[in-house]
């Protein structure tokens, strides 16, 4: 068998077309990969311990149950209203500023509940603010 130069020619394979759809698919796959670049804020939070520390002042205790009614030393308010929450915390407060408060809030509690009565506090002048938490089962 004897092949001409003109038949060895044609039994190339042209490998420009096939680069050209590698290199379209590479752009194809980085155009539509999306990146997922989550914003993480990342919080050293405080360490509980189990021990009870002694009180030398006894906190005044802001209780709100799952409806969004406040509680103040286990005294209902006539309303949720955060004017209401502020002269009943006026009464008991008066000028001893360094009394803390804790904040006992049911885990079905509105958000908006915890976030009034703790701007409430602040508006006081009160720096000593706990939340009260349970440990888990």
């Amino acid at each position: 068998m004897n092949f001409s130069r003109a038949e060895t020619d044609r039994l190339e394979v042209n490998l420009t077309p096939l680069i050209d759809v590698v290199f379209l698919l590479l752009i194809f796959f980085m155009v539509t990969t999306t990146f997922n670049q989550q914003a993480e804020l990342r919080v050293d939070l405080p360490e509980a311990s189990a021990e009870e520390q002694s009180l030398d002042v006894i906190p005044i205790e802001i209780t709100i149950d799952r409806t969004g009614m406040y509680f103040v030393n286990g005294t209902n308010l006539v309303n949720n209203e955060a004017k209401t929450l502020m002269q009943s915390l006026q009464k008991i407060v008066s000028d001893d500023k360094d009394r803390g408060v804790i904040i006992r809030a049911d885990a079905a509690t509105p958000h908006q509940a915890v976030i009034t009565a703790m701007d409430t506090v602040a508006r006081l002048g009160i720096t000593k603010l706990s939340i009260a938490t349970s440990k888990p089962k």
